[in-house]
């Protein structure tokens, strides 16, 4: 019988992992999330996406599953006190469907300054009438698909560091 003077190295770090530890290892995992949404508002954003108008299944049915361009979206989704219709976090992109309501006085002035609350977050808005979404279905894909693509295209090298320019060009 051939003795070896070596042990194989262990894979990752000496004194982690479940050996290391004094407590016994059991199959439950206890984990309690950490929300950063009110209670109220987290059970309100699954209302609405449980009763979505027409307008908001259309445009669903258009942005779900990576199927515009590859970029995720997410419908009904809390952001900070606002909850938006559909975002992509990826883009920073805000998608919002305004009912009949949303053009009365009061209304436009609520939206605008939700507006600027999600713009101030980095966030870009883009706004359809419920009507402009069940009659022009195509015309909403392409604008949504062009806020997508210039937020997708690279933005140009900073001439602070040495970008944009060959050596030796000038503008």
């Amino acid at each position: 019988m051939m003795k070896l003077d070596f042990l194989p190295r262990s894979r990752g770090r000496v004194g982690r992992g479940p050996a290391a530890s004094q407590q016994a290892v059991t199959d439950v995992v206890v984990k309690k999330p950490v929300w950063r949404v009110k209670p109220t508002t987290r059970v309100r954003a699954r209302k609405l996406r449980t009763e979505s108008t027409n307008a908001e299944r259309v445009v669903w049915t258009l942005v779900r599953a990576h199927r515009l361009n590859g970029v995720g979206f997410r419908r009904q989704t809390p952001i900070s006190p606002y909850i938006v219709d559909f975002v992509s976090r990826s883009c920073r992109l805000v998608i919002e469907l305004d009912g009949g309501q949303h053009y009365e006085a009061m209304h436009e002035v609520r939206d605008a300054r939700r507006d600027c609350f999600l713009r101030a977050k980095g966030f870009r808005v883009l706004r359809f009438s419920n009507h402009d979404v069940m009659t022009n279905r195509e015309g909403v894909w392409e604008v949504i698909a062009a806020a997508i693509g210039s937020a997708q295209a690279p933005s140009p090298p900073s001439p602070a560091s040495g970008g944009g320019l060959c050596r030796g060009e000038v503008s």
